[in-house]
């Protein structure tokens, strides 16, 4: 059994997470800014589907990439180097969310529901969630989102309509962060994909070691600079 929260988020310690359905915390509570400033200082994160309560999740291990170690393969750093895409940040956050709750296949269903996007819509206008996006002739193409807290980037989804739009904006904004002194951007799942990309496992008592100060440092939560990613130096040619 887990527990269940009710008035203030008061979280059980990482340790007694399930195995099976694997860091399977909690339920209940809320979504307001005060919960999921908690939740993430502490390295959990919300994710349930439409009809089910608030579920609460710390996975051990955790998949976790540094800025600095993010690897670009050569044919992403040529579509880098081409400025294939425009990338914007945090001009088109409803829009990137909406993106990404869009069912992947026909007739599939999403955990990023109505009540999860008015969620983090509020934790973008307070400046702790940022979208970093893909264009192409004005059109939005691919992107991500995720929470900002402190040098500790909450990766939570990404979409992509042309080949390698995901792609581009993860790399800007691994680039971005690492001038900016993050320390990690937490992937909370592992996949194949992101392994390949240079995201590790870290066990989960050493991720939580880990944020206790990461989330502590950096600057105030704030909009990014809508341009940063223009800024960004990929080399030109081929």
């Amino acid at each position: 059994m887990i527990p269940w929260l009710t008035d203030r988020p008061a979280f059980p310690p990482l340790t007694q997470a399930l195995a099976n359905p694997p860091g399977l915390l909690a339920a209940g509570g809320a979504l307001d800014p005060e919960w999921l400033l908690a939740a993430y200082r502490r390295g959990i994160f919300p994710w349930f589907s439409a009809g089910e309560p608030i579920l609460w999740w710390s996975p051990d291990p955790r998949l976790v990439l540094r800025p600095e170690e993010i690897r670009i393969t050569r044919s992403l750093r040529r579509t880098l180097r081409q400025r294939r895409f425009e990338v914007r940040f945090d001009t088109a956050f409803d829009a990137v969310m909406a993106a990404c709750a869009a069912p992947r296949e026909p007739g599939g269903g999403t955990w990023i529901t109505a009540e999860m996007q008015a969620a983090y819509c509020r934790m973008h206008e307070l400046g702790y969630a940022h979208s970093v996006e893909s264009w192409q002739d004005d059109r939005l193409v691919g992107g991500l989102y995720g929470i900002a807290l402190g040098q500790a980037f909450f990766g939570e989804s990404m979409f992509s309509r042309v080949s390698d739009a995901s792609k581009v904006a993860l790399a800007h904004l691994a680039r971005f962060l690492e001038s900016r002194g993050y320390a990690v951007i937490d992937c909370q799942m592992t996949t194949p994909h992101l392994l390949s990309m240079g995201a590790r496992e870290m066990p989960r008592a050493d991720f939580a070691a880990g944020l206790a100060h990461w989330t502590q440092a950096g600057a105030a939560p704030q909009r990014w600079p809508a341009g940063a990613g223009a800024a960004i130096d990929w080399g030109s040619g081929r």
